[in-house]
């Protein structure tokens, strides 16, 4: 792997675990690269090799590219991406080919006056006053994505800058935060077909790179505290332990995997508005205690007819549908439209029961078939009282395909000799 811009062997200086990201990378593929994990995945050292390359390689071809850098915090830049991207530089061999500036803070392509600058985002409308004097903003680094106030802020930012040129290419960079429900953990679960999601850690890293001392502090970690390790290391957002839902496996469920199931089984949560009306379909493998979730149906202001209508179109008549039973009227709607529907199992203490069936199960997600369902489940947290004490109860809300993911397993969950 060798740059065309210098003689500098790619491989001595990007961490195997990224060169299918280089990779990608040249051939175009994808506009968005969200690269997340543990400490030492050398994950914003690849970033700062690639800008630079990027933007030399874009010069050979006649492009005038520039890039900006942002944190979310002005004052922290000189100590972090600036001098990532001086370290790059220098990585790369071309010292001489770029002049750095402090104030403003930015360096500059001496061939062609291409500039990398840097900008703290206090505002995100700031944004609009970042214009390129010549070419385009062809590369965007959110470093420390989980700093940012939310997906919304990144939305507003890449509105600004990504104009004037018909090829970007967006790095965003962080640590995963310790819980489940960080927006940007929940923001790199979210399937794109134009982002390109990578997690790394040290482990994929050579030794010599990081020293024996990191490795140390690293092996020590493990064995003193090793959901620390987890977290901070290998970059795995384990919760702060306030998470209902910890047995969690979150990836692709293949439609030649729904085929061999065999045992089905379907709720249905009543709503109107806010609430909604939520309908799930999901899988139980009792020899791996793991509940599949297929698919979910529902929304706001949806009528009884049009739910069963949804059902009925997807062919979801086949097995029983297991109901909330606060509204005996709806269950007959649905039984008057064809659906085999009646009521959950209910009993005394049986939402905290079943609770505590799921709890114990591994569920498997994929964001892509029920992304509703994966946003509940992964936010669902015990509430704190003002002592700082977990309160063991269930919280009320946020919960309606949850809800009937209780009501769907119900007839397991509630059968004798199925303990929690």
């Amino acid at each position: 792997m060798e740059s065309s811009v210098n003689a500098v062997n790619l491989t001595d200086i990007i961490a195997p675990a990224f060169y299918a990201v280089h990779w990608d990378i040249l051939d175009g593929n994808h506009t968005y690269y969200d690269l997340y994990g543990g400490r030492g995945s050398t994950k914003s050292s690849f970033v700062g090799i690639e800008i630079p390359l990027g933007m030399m390689m874009d010069a050979e071809k006649g492009e005038h590219t520039n890039a900006v850098i942002f944190r979310k915090v002005g004052n922290t830049l000189r100590e972090s991406v600036f001098e990532q991207i001086a370290w790059g530089i220098d990585a790369l061999g071309v010292n001489d080919l770029w002049s750095a500036s402090v104030s403003p803070m930015q360096y500059t392509y001496k061939p062609t006056g291409q500039k990398i600058i840097f900008r703290g985002l206090d505002k995100a409308k700031k944004t609009k006053s970042i214009k390129a004097s010549r070419g385009w903003f062809k590369y965007l680094w959110f470093e420390e994505l989980d700093e940012f106030a939310g997906i919304e802020e990144i939305r507003t930012v890449q509105q600004s800058v990504l104009r004037g040129g018909d090829k970007f290419v967006v790095f965003k960079t962080f640590n995963p935060p310790i819980s489940r429900s960080n927006w940007a953990n929940v923001y790199v679960e979210e399937p794109r077909d134009d982002s390109y999601r990578h997690k790394s850690d040290y482990t994929s890293v050579p030794v010599e790179w990081l020293g024996q001392q990191f490795i140390d502090d690293a092996e020590h970690l493990k064995k003193t505290n090793e959901r620390a390790y987890k977290h901070e290391y290998l970059g795995i957002p384990v919760g702060l332990g306030t998470n209902v839902f910890e047995l969690l496996e979150i990836r692709t469920i293949t439609d030649e995997e729904i085929q061999k199931f065999q045992s089905i089984y379907q709720g249905q949560d009543w709503g109107w508005y806010p609430d909604p009306k939520a309908f799930i379909r999901a899988a139980y493998m009792p020899n791996q205690e793991k509940v599949y979730l297929l698919d979910e149906l529902g929304g706001c202001k949806i009528r009884n007819t049009a739910m069963a209508k949804q059902i009925k179109d997807k062919s979801y008549d086949d097995y029983s549908i297991y109901c909330g039973v606060d509204e005996e009227e709806s269950i007959v709607d649905f039984r008057d439209a064809g659906l085999p529907a009646r009521r959950a199992l209910v009993t005394p203490g049986s939402r905290k029961y079943t609770f505590e069936w799921l709890q114990c199960r591994t569920i498997v997600i994929d964001p892509a078939r029920t992304p509703r369902a994966y946003k509940e489940i992964i936010k669902y947290e015990h509430e704190i009282d003002a002592n700082g004490e977990v309160i063991a109860d269930y919280p009320d809300g946020d919960d309606h395909w949850i809800d009937s993911l209780r009501y769907a397993t119900s007839p397991i969950s509630m059968r004798r000799g199925y303990s929690a």
